[in-house]
């Protein structure tokens, strides 16, 4: 290809230019190369000295075209080597004669181009900015030409000749602008119709403004009327005429236009499914706007103590409910994405929509690897749905609205980048079935949103109802005074136009003149016909026709570019991308400085320790947790035996003693205690029994978790983790339930146990004794305490302690002295006294002038019989040590019937048997469920963050996150600051 303006484009012209070629164009001299000018005046006989230069060159190209065809013989004495040297230099001059039919060809091009490149210049500067598609063509576009079929591309350009018939007659415009300037020259009076010069200068150059109008002149009176009137009809036809026939050329641009941009948009579309699929095996990068989105996104998560506040630019969209913000969305993301409701108020929360241009219309969820194809209705539904139970899902139980931001990113071919948040709409009253505060809390979140004075506001106001009856236009005012970052959006304009009487309103609205709010700009558009079945093609095709019909633009209420939401979306953009730019640096030093700060303060504060986040410190706590839990099973057999044992005997020796023993052994006779024993123990083994053995069983391994993780606590000495620990092992002991059929089998396993009489041995007989001795010892102990408590201090305590005796403790110590004078005269006596007995003491006292109560007698009676059985027992046991003998012949001797040693071995075999049962249990089985109940506490925990943070605190820990979040941060902003260098 040859470039316009170079010297071989030069030579081209000139060739062009001159009247062999027989064509003529009709080329500015303005518009060439000085180099062609120089040529062209050389040929048209101008003589200027200032191009001379040029006049050179031109002698130049013109030498080059005289060569001859054949080189000249060498001269005498040359040699062979001078001949081949002008061989060589003939060649070069054959060479440059092929190369002048070359530039003859490609002269023509160049000039038939060129007119095409100028009349096209001339419309194109009516059209919108198309410089922000240029980043999406990939740098290997190139390195593809030998893949793309130039010849069919070709083809489907149009032709010369159909892009002639879309020019329009400039010899028609020309003449219309002599009749028009006469008609100003000549002061012919049009009315309130004309607008002067500067509106023959818009409608020469953009065709979508007001038609041309003429100003009224005094000169005109002179006429009659019936002239006055002809004339005025006449020009106002011309005029309308003219009108029309702009409009007609501006359709048929528009059409062009469209087409060429649909081919250009298949063309790249091609390109990048190319480069998606890997041709040329390099790694994809993310686009600058994912880059970005995903510093949006860490900073919504960001809460900083520093004042470091997120100042990013997004483009936010307020409106009052159902003025259709989401449906000005859904046109600029190219798809019906968002849940429709009929004014029921569908945005529950924020929602974050990445825009970008990518080969297929798609979106994606940032928490999600799921792809919704945008061109099918099925993932359009899919999507909506789920966009919907996301937003529920956030919302609190009692709330309407939520805080929470739903992240989703939309790529397709064409779209526009930018960041939009898509806000609950704004609320003049709570109805039924809201909470009381809805309206306060979607106030507060707009505002959260719209004070960062960077974030563009796009504000959304319903055409097709009373504006007084709008609240967002105050809450933007109030948040942007100056309009220096607000957008108004006039939405519904085709309603607003069919029911307002006086559609000048709408031009007021656009102009900023009706609200007291001020804007960077004002759009209008229309977003369908309120269907929800309405794809985004024919709601375009609505919107276009609606315009090109519509009288607003005709009338010159609204002008062209700021109509329909093609010119909306890019006014955004090129608003967000500015304000991106100028901000995005001063951001991110921002963080820069802040980052400094907690560096400092962690060096300062924390100088040996790492710098891990709640989410590190919370997998350290799990995997102590988990190391503690294991030790479990590190506890030797012996260890669990004698702790269950121990355990055990403590929890049933009071009913052993009190509900077994004593009854039976107080019947004095050898066949009812075995009778009384045996009925005992079964009742005792089928009621109570094993389950006091499985709560025994489950407190113990409670225990020992405890100690475990207390132990452990102390070689670490970091509290951090107490609260988490204290609360996973609450968690972990409630949800876990014994295994039901160990019961079951325990208890079988203890009967049989109690059923066994049989003692082989003599250790086993002594430590029958042994056992029987300790037991009855204590007993033995807690009665006798009891007694002092109850008869108060002796004479020794008395007189070395200065303590005194109760009135109550006197009349116990009397009622004491005189039934042990009873037991005395009968030590036989059974455990219970008669009546006869009891009034027998009473009277006693009284003699001595005491006076008691029966109950306080036989109170008193029962502990000093029991201090008196015991002592007995202990007598008969030692008695039983050499009785073995005996019990192992089945010898009948009274003195030596140790039935009562014989219970306590059943007991104590009992013992050992349960505690090796329940051992098997905690090993094999309970240990592992308490393990698994611990991993599953953990797991709840770790993805409930409020649960987590609630457990894991303080200012090492904030501080902690605090740094992770800024360097991360800093990072993604250093990385789209470099990426947005480079894109420019």
């Amino acid at each position: 290809m040859l470039r316009v303006g170079s010297k071989a484009a030069c030579m081209a012209c000139r060739n062009l230019v001159s009247t062999n070629m027989g064509v003529r164009f009709r080329v500015p001299l303005q518009k060439l190369h000085p180099l062609s000018r120089a040529i062209h005046h050389r040929y048209s006989g101008n003589s200027n000295p200032q191009r001379a230069p040029h006049r050179t060159a031109a002698r130049y190209f013109t030498s080059m075209s005289r060569l001859p065809m054949r080189p000249p013989k060498p001269p005498p004495g040359s040699g062979g080597r001078s001949y081949q040297q002008q061989r060589g230099f003939w060649v070069a001059r054959l060479a440059a004669r092929l190369l002048k039919l070359r530039y003859i060809l490609l002269g023509s091009a160049v000039g038939g181009g060129y007119t095409a490149k100028k009349t096209y210049d001339e419309w194109k500067d009516m059209l919108p900015d198309f410089s922000e598609y240029n980043w999406v063509i990939p740098d290997f576009v190139w390195e593809l030409s030998e893949q793309i079929d130039f010849d069919k591309l070709a083809k489907a350009l149009p032709e010369m000749e159909e892009i002639a018939k879309l020019l329009p007659d400039l010899d028609k415009i020309g003449e219309n602008f002599t009749f028009l300037k006469s008609l100003v020259s000549s002061g012919v009076s049009l009315g309130s119709e004309v607008k002067g010069a500067s509106g023959l200068h818009l409608l020469l150059e953009t065709s979508g403004d007001p038609p041309l109008k003429a100003t009224d002149s005094s000169s005109a009176a002179t006429q009659d009327t019936s002239d006055k009137q002809y004339k005025k009809s006449s020009d106002k036809e011309k005029i309308d005429q003219l009108q029309e026939d702009l409009l007609r050329t501006q359709l048929k641009y528009q059409r062009m236009l469209e087409r060429l941009e649909k081919e250009n948009k298949e063309l790249r579309k091609v390109v990048l499914q190319k480069d998606d699929k890997g041709i040329h095996q390099r790694k994809v990068k993310k686009s600058l706007i994912d880059l970005y989105s995903e510093v949006l996104d860490i900073l919504s998560d960001y809460d900083s103590n520093y004042n470091t506040q997120d100042h990013l630019p997004r483009v936010v969209v307020v409106g009052d409910q159902s003025a259709g913000k989401t449906s000005v969305l859904e046109m600029i993301a190219q798809a019906r994405i968002f849940p429709r409701g009929s004014g029921e108020m569908m945005t529950r929360s924020p929602v974050k929509v990445t825009l970008s241009e990518g080969p297929h219309h798609v979106a994606m969820f940032k928490d999600s690897g799921r792809e919704f194809d945008l061109t099918k209705e099925e993932d359009l539904a899919a999507l909506r749905h789920e966009i919907e139970l996301r937003m529920r899902k956030s919302v609190r139980e009692g709330q309407t609205v939520s805080t929470e931001t739903i992240s989703l990113s939309v790529k397709g071919p064409g779209i526009q980048r930018m960041v939009l948040v898509d806000l609950p709409g704004v609320i003049s009253t709570v109805t039924a079935g809201m909470a009381s505060d809805t309206k306060e809390t979607i106030f507060s979140i707009s505002k959260a949103y719209m004070q960062n004075p960077n974030a563009i506001i796009l504000c959304i106001q319903d055409g097709s109802v009373d504006a007084e009856r709008s609240i967002v236009t105050d809450l933007v005012s109030q948040m942007d005074p100056q309009g220096k970052r607000t957008i108004f959006v006039l939405t519904k304009v085709d309603l607003a136009e069919k029911n307002l009487a006086s559609p000048s309103r709408i031009q007021q609205i656009v102009e900023g003149k009706l609200f007291p709010m001020k804007a960077l700009g004002y759009f209008a558009v229309v977003t369908g016909k309120g269907s929800s079945g309405e794809s985004i093609d024919s709601i375009k095709d609505y919107e276009e026709d609606f315009f090109q019909n519509s009288r607003l633009l005709r009338d010159g209420m609204l002008k062209a570019h700021q109509v329909t939401t093609k010119n909306l979306s890019l006014a955004v953009s090129d608003c967000f991308w500015k304000m991106v730019r100028e901000s995005v640096e001063q951001q991110a030093d921002v963080f820069k400085a802040s980052r400094f700060n907690l560096e400092t303060e962690w060096k300062n504060n924390y100088p040996r320790l790492r710098e891990l986040d709640r989410n590190e410190l919370y997998e350290k706590a799990k995997n102590e947790i988990l190391d503690e839990v294991i030790s479990l099973s590190q506890v030797t057999p012996q260890h669990w035996e004698s702790i269950l044992q121990k355990k055990l005997w403590e929890r049933v020796s009071t009913h052993v003693i009190e509900n077994i023993y004593l009854p039976a052994a107080q019947t004095m006779d050898s066949g009812t205690f075995n009778t009384t024993v045996d009925i005992k123990l079964k009742q005792w083994t089928d009621k109570q029994l094993p389950h006091k053995a499985l709560e025994v069983a489950w407190e113990t391994l409670q225990e020992e978790f405890a100690r475990f993780m207390a132990e452990y606590k102390g070689k670490d000495q970091d509290d951090i983790f107490d609260k988490l620990k204290e609360a996973v092992k609450d968690e972990s002991i409630k949800r876990h339930k014994w295994n039901e059929r160990a019961m079951d089998s325990l208890r079988v396993i203890q009967h049989n146990a109690l059923e066994d009489r049989s003692i082989t041995d003599k250790p086993q007989w002594d430590a029958a004794i042994q056992f029987m001795e300790e037991t009855l010892q204590s007993r033995l102990k807690d009665t006798e305490s009891v007694i002092r408590d109850m008869v108060g201090p002796d004479w020794k305590q008395r007189w070395w302690n200065w303590k005194n005796r109760t009135p109550e403790q006197h009349i116990r110590n009397e009622t004491k002295n005189e039934l042990e004078r009873l037991l005395k005269l009968h030590d036989d006596h059974t455990a219970y006294l008669a009546n006869d007995e009891v009034t027998t003491v009473r009277k006693n006292l009284e003699g001595r002038g005491v006076e008691v109560d029966p109950v306080l007698i036989k109170d008193t009676w029962h502990q000093l019989y029991r201090r008196h059985f015991l002592q007995n027992a202990l007598s008969h046991c030692n008695l039983c040590k050499r009785g073995f003998y005996y019990y192992q012949r089945h010898f009948v001797d009274s003195e030596l019937e140790c039935n009562d040693v014989v219970l306590f071995w059943r007991i104590q075999r009992m013992l050992v048997i349960t505690a090796n049962t329940l051992r098997q249990q905690l090993t094999n089985t309970e240990v592992r469920r308490l393990e698994k109940n611990v991993k599953e506490v953990l797991d709840d925990f770790g993805e409930d963050m409020e649960r987590k943070s609630h457990l894991i605190t303080g200012r090492r820990v904030q501080l902690a996150e605090d740094l992770k979040k800024v360097r991360e941060i800093q990072e993604k902003l250093e990385a789209f600051i470099e990426a947005l260098h480079k894109e420019k």
